[in-house]
């Protein structure tokens, strides 16, 4: 089994939807939620996927996010790891060898009110009916950009009582990823779509050099053929508009890629 955990961890507030878990969630008043949070534990994951690209993808992507990720490549062994471990969410491929994702759904369903993410290749209506309707809280058609499964997986936490970070801050650059409004000293910039998620994924990471490939797999996605030269073009963009004409806020790390280090503006 593979386990990763980022000590960047996502905060995390509210009442744990997982029946029988003892995680030391906040109760969520209402109040606004900044970028840096305490917790008690990282947010468990469990994959469930026998594709080994699907796997290393997802378990890349989310431990980066600073979910804590365990991976089944089996029905029978996603049931027993999810008895054992108690996740928060299982993201669950329907065809899976042994006992399929929808028989999987069902008895984990009987149990549990574990936040289910169902994927799978097969994109006709009544497939998704059935996922759905076998307990699946969500239903997710194959290939997908991680930025959309991780909206998905947002939404399903908040239904489970969990509430992941809104605002994001590093410096004197802010993010409300419910709004998408951004900000450099409370000056509002305009980015795009892909221009956002580059820029969300340095808040949540500063300091952290990312590789042009990880940016393209997070971004988007894993099953992008193009050049890493769109990488270059949308950070370059992106200091545009952040008005960091002097390279400091967004660095390029010779050789590897980029990253984001916090500075206040002058």
């Amino acid at each position: 089994m593979y386990s990763a955990t980022q000590n960047i961890s996502l905060g995390v507030s509210g009442t744990s939807g997982v029946s029988g878990g003892s995680s030391a969630y906040q109760p969520l008043p209402g109040s606004s939620v900044e970028s840096v949070a305490d917790q008690e534990r990282p947010i468990r994951v469990l994959v469930v996927d026998d594709e080994p690209l699907i796997v290393e993808m997802l378990t890349m992507g989310l431990s980066y996010e600073g979910f804590e990720v365990s991976v089944a490549r089996t029905g029978f062994e996603a049931v027993e790891q999810a008895r054992l471990g108690r996740p928060d969410l299982v993201i669950l491929d329907i065809m899976l060898p042994g006992m399929n994702g929808v028989e999987v759904c069902k008895r984990l369903r009987a149990h549990s009110d574990v936040g289910i993410l169902m994927l799978t290749a097969r994109a006709e209506v009544e497939d998704r009916i059935q996922g759905l309707d076998s307990g699946a809280d969500d239903y997710l058609v194959k290939p997908f950009a991680f930025r959309e499964l991780m909206a998905r997986i947002r939404a399903i936490l908040r239904r489970k009582g969990i509430v992941l970070h809104r605002v994001l801050r590093v410096g004197d650059v802010s993010m409300d990823r419910q709004t998408r409004e951004v900000r450099r000293g409370g000056r509002l910039i305009e980015l795009t779509p892909r221009e956002f998620d580059i820029l969300e994924l340095f808040l949540t990471h500063p300091r952290q050099v990312f590789t042009r490939e990880v940016i393209l797999n997070r971004v988007w996605g894993y099953d992008y053929l193009g050049d890493t030269n769109v990488i270059d073009v949308h950070i370059r963009h992106l200091r545009e508009k952040l008005g960091d004409d002097e390279r400091k806020l967004i660095r390029s790390v010779r050789g590897v890629g980029y990253s984001l280090e916090p500075v206040d503006e002058r």
